[in-house]
């Protein structure tokens, strides 16, 4: 299953919950109206003697009550849902600092968090997602981790400090691999959303209960008084025990959920690595010093998104991952139940000696041979193989310290990215600087221009996995400045009056980052259009690939015409390959309004347009950086990350 059968995998998963979850809230309200009928019913019945000796009745609007109960439950359930959504909105770095995470520092000398940030810089360099924020749960010893977060862009990656005690580089690796396995497959958007509908149904438990506990007792002075407390009462004793019993069966449906995710997170894992002893080590080390959380409201209402289990449930059907031994023995068939928990058995693999991996295929020339087929790269797409990180480390190794700590600074990631755009020329510099100054201050002003000499030096290819590195924190800052600085940066890349590929790349990152960052939820939707709204958008990404690639026109125009006969199966759209450089030609604001309409396609459609891009540009044999950086682009600004085997 490639990225984009998940995609829609996903999709029907989270309709199915959708619709059961839905199924529950009716059969709930159901319910509880029938017991309020009854109780209603049974109180209208009684007849007792009133003061003046006739008898008596309480006439309560049984039509009007069983209305208002549904709405007041509808209600409640809704606004659950609605406030633990809300409280989740901001994203994974939200998640994480609500369960009492404390944020890892990127340019950390702590060697345990050191090699932790190494492992997903090369991780996220190798997949080609932004950096995670990275977190840990300093008061855990049990070995666990999770991913949280809508997308890619929001994600924050946490660990206990009993994983990085006790795991070395290949375990922690395995862990890693499984967790960015949720990103890529889109298993955080669902964890979230399961959050919400068990906080929903959990809310009419608790409010049930403090009805029991504290609401009106019988005896009022009229009978109608003394009915209606009745009703209160035998309402609020249903809602507490309809919303345990419901809350039972949605934990029933969190954990199904949950082991399917945890068994494919854990091929994925060894997908990654191609091989299996980081992973299994893991386990096996969990078997020993266990996985268990000692805060229990986060192990039980987050159970779902972590590595191992984060308490002991009742029974299997309630475990949200699969037992500890059936996963070891997935990895290694000859491991023994006995051996499960015995030290022995958990010799750990001596930890690498050196982090770099040399001979990175790319190295400093502009342009390598390609012999791929588009379909190989779609489905390569959302994933990794151990080549692709194997590229993430060699990357990562030859980023200068000095860079990558100014990345993982929150004060002088925006200086650089800014930096990479100044001109070395005097008098336009000059006139960059001045617009820094007025949109940004003078303190990101002078810090761009000290880095601007510097950034010099470093190879072209490195620029943009730096930025990578460096996007977790350029989103740390408040809306507003964020504003400023996407326009700043679109001004320095059109001061010139032209836009270079290489700004165009950069400017558009930074922006997607921070759209994605901002508002999460709705970002991280997955499209449902069909192809045929977007033939024109389509061909003008081809065309502008196809420029990219080849200065002769001739060349350009067949590089165009056979990723358009990929896409669509014809040679031709509305608008022939002349009338779409005319297009792109009049300025990058074309491409841009591409990309919303591209990115909302449902996923086949986004497969085959991916597939259309490789193929516009592997048409001439020779992969360029500047094709390689713009595809890489598109691929980002389409949701669909590219490993870094193009870098």
């Amino acid at each position: 299953m490639n990225f984009f059968e998940r995609q829609r995998a996903a999709r029907g998963t989270s309709a199915r919950l959708v619709l059961l979850f839905l199924v529950a809230v009716v059969a709930l309200v159901a319910v509880i109206d029938l017991v309020a009928f009854l109780a209603l019913s049974y109180v209208n019945s009684r007849t007792t003697t009133a003061a003046n000796g006739e008898p008596s009745r309480a006439d309560l609007p049984i039509g009007g009550w069983l209305i208002a109960i549904s709405v007041i439950t509808l209600l409640i359930i809704g606004c659950g849902m609605a406030f633990k959504t809300m409280q989740l909105r901001q994203g994974g770095a939200a998640v994480a600092s609500a369960l009492g995470a404390v944020a890892v520092d990127p340019t950390t000398t702590d060697p345990q968090l050191r090699r932790f940030t190494n492992i997903v810089e090369e991780m996220s360099l190798a997949s080609g997602v932004p950096m995670p924020r990275l977190f840990v749960l300093e008061r855990e010893p049990g070995i666990n981790a999770f991913a949280a977060g809508y997308s890619p862009a929001d994600a924050a990656v946490t660990v206990t400090r009993g994983a990085l005690d006790q795991l070395n580089r290949d375990e922690l690796q395995g862990v890693i691999g499984h967790e960015f396995s949720h990103i890529l497959n889109g298993d955080m958007r669902l964890n979230i959303r399961l959050i919400g509908l068990l906080a929903g149904i959990g809310l009419i438990a608790l409010i049930g209960l403090r009805i029991v506990q504290f609401g009106p007792r019988g005896g009022g002075r009229d009978k109608e008084g003394a009915g209606i407390a009745v009703v209160i009462m035998v309402v609020g004793l249903a809602a507490m025990i309809l919303g345990f019993v419901g809350q039972l069966f949605a934990s029933l449906i969190q954990a199904a959920v949950g082991r399917q995710r945890e068994w494919l997170a854990d091929a994925s894992s060894v997908q990654f690595t191609r091989q299996t002893t980081g992973l299994a080590g893991a386990l096996k080390t969990i078997g020993g010093y266990g996985s268990e959380l000692k805060d229990k409201r986060t192990a039980s209402e987050f159970s779902h998104m972590l590595f191992g289990e984060g308490g002991r449930g009742l029974t299997q059907l309630m475990a949200t991952h699969p037992p500890l031994l059936q996963r070891i023995t997935a990895l290694e068939p000859d491991f023994r139940p006995e051996q499960l928990g015995d030290p022995s058995s958990m010799t750990p693999s001596p930890d690498r000696a050196s982090e770099a991996v040399a001979g990175f295929a790319g190295g400093e020339t502009p342009t390598r041979r390609v012999q791929v087929a588009p379909a190989d790269i779609s489905a390569r797409v959302g994933t990794m193989t151990p080549q692709d990180i194997e590229n993430g480390q060699a990357l990562s190794s030859q980023i200068p310290n000095q860079f990558r700590q100014l990345a993982g600074q929150a004060s002088s990631a925006v200086p650089l990215a800014v930096a990479m755009l100044l001109s070395g020329q005097p008098d336009e510099g000059a006139r960059q600087l001045a617009i820094v100054r007025t949109g940004l201050g003078e303190w990101d002003a002078q810090t761009a221009a000290a880095l601007a000499p510097q950034l010099a030096g470093l190879a072209t290819q490195l620029r943009l996995p730096l930025l990578s590195i460096a996007a977790p924190q350029i989103i740390t800052r408040p809306a507003g400045d964020l504003t400023k600085v996407l326009a700043v940066l679109d001004a320095l890349a059109r001061i010139d009056g032209t836009v270079t590929i290489f700004e165009y790349c950069l400017t558009r990152v930074v922006a997607a980052n921070i759209r994605d960052a901002n508002d999460p939820s709705a970002r991280s939707k997955p499209g449902t259009k069909p192809a045929a709204g977007s033939r024109e958008a389509a061909a003008n990404v081809l065309a502008a690939l196809a420029a990219a690639g080849n200065e002769d026109q001739a060349a350009a125009e067949h590089a165009y015409r056979t990723g358009l006969h990929t896409l669509t199966g014809a040679d031709s759209v509305p608008g022939d390959y002349p009338a779409a450089v005319q297009r792109i030609s009049a300025g990058w604001q074309v491409l841009d309004a591409a990309w919303p309409k591209l990115d909302s396609l449902e996923a086949r459609a986004k497969q085959v347009l991916v597939e259309a891009m490789v193929a516009a540009v592997r048409d001439d044999g020779v992969l360029t950086l500047h094709e390689a950086e713009l595809l890489r682009t598109a691929c980002l600004l389409l949701h669909c990350p590219l490993p870094a085997f193009v870098a």
